[in-house]
């Protein structure tokens, strides 16, 4: 069984509201459900529309073909009628005109129950569950749940749309239920079980969601959650955090990031543990801030001035979320050093179902050593370069420093000292790579002699079209920094035809992978208009190149 139900209308309407909570109703009753947000950067007005994958099989990906509409305007119908498929139809008011709109009269209906407009939401949703045979008591159950306070009016404008609708299918349910969570939420949920401390930003499309995320749990897992004044004192505070022994992390998109960027500068020469959010959107400047991208990826690389160590991970999904954020947490601690996790808009902002959620096994330790000597060095040279790491307080003097230094952390600026200190903290390189290595940095799915390679939320539309286009694999590149050269260069060497997927214009990833393996890719599939890839749009140009 497979739908794909489109909801929409503008800002305000409640279009997100009722499509997770569709989704909800249906994951709750074992099947998986992948929720596709689009909306414009307004408050009021605008178009906004999710879309709703609903399968009895895994799907991580949205259609561009739909079986159902719910409109909210007439506005949903004019753009998205000519994408139903040919047995598709509208559940809508009855004085929104379309030949394939089923009607709903709902304003007698608000006029008896007293409802404000938003209730017709409600309405659709109760008429849209009766039409697929579903329990009514299961729906009102959810909502219920879902709504709390606000329930009794929804409850009986769902009970009311049952009501104008005869049942034509019957859609059957399972169990047991599934986890329907977002990118950010997975993320979220890493950094809990690594036993984060603290969360500092600035609200920005799309990190707010993280933000949100913890401000919701902060008081039930004790974590200090604060909105500051700008994504600079952001920064700062997380780094004063960390050398005060807290477990920091900051998330901010691309403008918010670009300020954060000295900050990370300080954060490699101080050697400070940092876990850093970045959620891409459409750049550059302020670009199309409600919209996906994955522009920024060199920014990532080379965040801040000068050389330092830093790890980058690009999950690409919620379940990947968690345990690549559990490592970000990790590396971050045992090595001092920074830990970018990269996730964009549609990552973020999307919801995946799962039967489970798996949370990595890897170490929540924080490195700290308890008992620190009177002479202790706040940076000591050792073999991987990584020094013992003290709390200030705990006894002997601890020093940080934006300047170079010695091993005690005074100021230094002979050329022997900042060769030495330099090379101490590039040292941790060879070690970090060594240790991602057992982390999978690069997964193969699927068999052919072709592959396909990328990054990111690409992850989900890529896996979906895999059926569809044999002889093909994909390369998911989880570690862009350490870069696992030797994973992707033994695939590329062993395939007949390699097809770079990314949504930049430039094929930034591409770049990367000529610069550590020499392997230059000329096939590339490239999206960069602000919406993500469908396995529908991937399958038709794998199959039909276009020819230049």
């Amino acid at each position: 069984m497979e739908k794909v139900v489109l909801i929409g209308g503008e800002a305000g309407q409640g279009s997100a509201v009722t499509s997770r909570f569709i989704a909800k109703v249906f994951c709750r009753f074992g099947y998986y459900v992948f929720n596709y947000r689009d909306y414009p950067s307004l408050i009021r007005g605008g178009h906004n529309f999710n879309v709703l994958r609903i399968s009895d099989k895994p799907v991580y990906s949205h259609k561009e073909k739909y079986d159902v509409i719910l409109a909210l305007d007439q506005k949903t119908i004019d753009l998205h009628q000519k994408n139903l498929n040919k047995n598709g139809f509208i559940f809508a008011d009855k004085t929104l005109k379309s030949k394939k709109i089923i009607p709903l009269d709902m304003g007698p209906i608000l006029k008896k129950i007293g409802g404000p407009k938003i209730l017709e939401n409600d309405i659709l949703i109760g008429g849209f569950f009766k039409y697929f045979g579903v329990d009514k008591k299961f729906v009102v159950e959810e909502a219920g749940k879902e709504f709390k306070g606000k329930a009794d009016l929804i409850i009986r404008a769902i009970d009311e749309g049952y009501n104008l609708i005869e049942g034509k299918e019957k859609i059957k349910l399972q169990k047991p239920g599934k986890y329907f969570i977002s990118g950010a939420e997975g993320v979220g949920i890493g950094a809990l079980a690594a036993n984060i401390d603290v969360y500092f930003a600035y609200p920005m499309t799309p990190a707010t969601s993280l933000l949100n995320f913890f401000a919701k749990k902060q008081q039930t897992n004790n974590i200090l959650v604060s909105q500051l004044d700008d994504e600079i004192t952001v920064a700062n505070a997380a780094i004063s955090a960390s050398f005060g022994g807290a477990r920091s992390m900051v998330g901010s998109s691309g403008g918010g990031f670009a300020l954060m960027t000295e900050a990370m500068s300080l954060a490699g020469m101080s050697e400070m543990p940092l876990v850093v959010y970045l959620a891409q959107r459409m750049a550059p400047s302020t670009g199309v801030p409600t919209y996906t991208g994955q522009g920024d990826l060199k920014l990532a690389i080379n965040c801040g001035h000068g050389e330092f160590s830093k790890i980058i991970i690009a999950p690409g999904d919620p379940q990947e979320a968690i345990e690549r954020t559990q490592e970000a947490f990790y590396l971050s601690s045992k090595y001092n050093t920074l830990s970018l996790i990269m996730s964009d808009k549609h990552l973020a902002e999307s919801d995946y179902a799962f039967s489970d959620l798996k949370k990595s096994a890897i170490s929540s330790r924080r490195f700290i050593i308890k008992n620190p000597p009177v002479n202790y060095k706040s940076y000591k040279i050792t073999a991987n370069g990584v020094s013992p790491r003290a709390l200030p307080g705990q006894g002997p003097v601890v020093r940080t420093t934006s300047y170079e230094h010695n091993e005690y952390g005074y100021t230094v600026e002979d050329a022997k000292s900042i060769v030495k200190m330099s090379d101490k903290r590039l040292k941790k390189e060879k070690y970090i790579e060594k240790e991602i290595k057992k982390l999978n940095p690069a997964t193969v799915y699927g068999r052919g002699k072709n592959l396909i390679i990328s990054w990111g939320s690409t992850k989900g539309a890529i896996i979906d079209a895999l059926s569809d286009l044999k002889g093909y694999r994909f390369l998911q590149i989880s570690y862009i920094r350490p870069f696992p050269k030797e994973i992707v260069k033994k695939e590329i060497k062993k395939s007949k035809k390699i097809i770079l997927v990314e949504n930049d214009a430039t094929g930034l990833l591409g770049d990367i992978i000529t610069e550590q393996t020499s392997c230059a890719i000329g096939n590339k599939i490239l999206k960069y208009d602000g919406r993500p890839f469908t396995p529908d749009f991937l399958i038709e140009k794998i199959k039909k190149p276009t020819k230049k």
